[in-house]
């Protein structure tokens, strides 16, 4: 591909470094999840991935497990049909639930790692990718084994960065004891869920880790499964992705029928009056933005089945800069779940304008 015609415009779109590292993303990139290879195939995923580009967003996230590997299969496809310089892009994987169900097909044994990434590659029909996440923690398996394989995938170029996918702060905080014992690579960031909806681990649990690493976030779930939407406010679409993958969102579904699922909606509506009254935007423009506005989170990946939904949810760029300490103020009313601060324990607080 080194002789590839296309070249990047990244437009209007922001760049932020992914962690401490030199590498950077756009502050919205495009995720196969559920929708390239699964749901969309062929042509579709192509105009899809085309659009996003021609919009500025040149980072791809994808994992060995969506779709048992064809969203890999398709991606490397379109990327080769497109003619996109491989310098341009980053490609993103993620390494954990394999394709198949042999004893060691999963988890982050050295051999599920060097042989998953290896199986990755081939079927993305690429040489390496940027960054290659632990999509879960492993229990089962040492983390000296685990930062040792991860190592050894980055020195033999397969993978420039590593990172970690719904780790705990404490495995995170372990990964990086480990590797600087043993002098090797630690990860950059921590892909996580991340909405209005969900808040505790993003903003309160890792919050040591963004200070003490300089760790980033690259979030998914930005829109709570098409929850801030506004979707799902009279009821689940025929048509919608909770929907087609009713199995997956089997308890979401379920908690959209009780006492807190109804206590959702009803802060949505007040969150959609909000957005229309105040920003001249949807819901939906509002929860992206307000993700994307958080110093920590280096990309929001969004999902997409159809070209149009890519442009759509790009318009939430209008809105970070309309993201006023007063706005911010009405949004913390209406949800009323901001974490609760780390305990002083009776000790006055320091001067804001200070160094914490």
């Amino acid at each position: 591909m080194s002789d590839a015609q296309v070249t990047f415009d990244p437009k209007n779109m922001p760049f932020r470094r992914l962690g401490p590292s030199g590498l950077r993303v756009p502050l919205f990139s495009l995720g196969g999840w559920l929708t390239l290879g699964g749901t969309v195939v062929g042509d579709p995923v192509k105009e899809i991935i085309k659009v996003a580009f021609e919009n500025g967003i040149n980072m791809f996230d994808t994992a060995e497990s969506y779709a048992k590997g064809h969203s890999e299969i398709e991606m490397g496809r379109v990327i080769r049909e497109l003619g996109y310089r491989r310098s341009d892009l980053v490609i993103t994987i993620k390494l954990f639930f394999g394709t198949r169900s042999g004893p060691n097909d999963t988890g982050l044994s050295r051999k599920h790692i060097i042989e998953g990434t290896q199986e990755s590659l081939a079927r993305l029909g690429l040489g390496y990718v940027d960054v290659i996440f632990a999509h879960r923690p492993d229990y089962s398996t040492p983390m000296e084994e685990i930062v040792r394989a991860f190592n050894y995938v980055i020195s033999k170029g397969w993978a420039f960065y590593r990172a970690t996918s719904e780790w705990s702060a404490r495995d995170i905080e372990e990964a990086y004891h480990v590797a600087d014992k043993f002098n090797l690579i630690a990860p950059i960031a921590e892909q996580c869920q991340h909405n209005m909806l969900h808040r505790e681990r993003p903003e309160k649990e890792y919050a040591p880790l963004y200070k003490k690493y300089a760790i980033s976030t690259t979030v998914w779930s930005a829109l709570a499964s098409g929850l801030l939407t506004g979707r799902y406010n009279n009821g689940i679409p025929e048509e919608s992705r909770l929907a087609a993958h009713s199995d997956d969102f089997r308890e979401t579904i379920k908690s959209l029928d009780g006492e807190e699922g109804r206590e959702k909606i009803r802060k949505l509506q007040e969150l959609t009056k909000l957005a229309e009254t105040e920003l001249g935007c949807s819901v939906a423009h509002l929860a992206l933005a307000w993700v994307a506005r958080n110093p920590n989170t280096s990309t929001v990946i969004l999902g997409a089945s159809k070209p149009g939904q890519v442009v759509e949810n790009l318009k939430a760029l209008d809105i970070i800069p309309k993201l006023t300490p007063e706005i911010l103020d009405k949004i913390e009313e209406i949800l009323k779940n901001k974490p609760s601060p780390i305990p002083s324990f009776g000790r006055p607080l320091l001067d804001k304008f200070g160094r914490i």
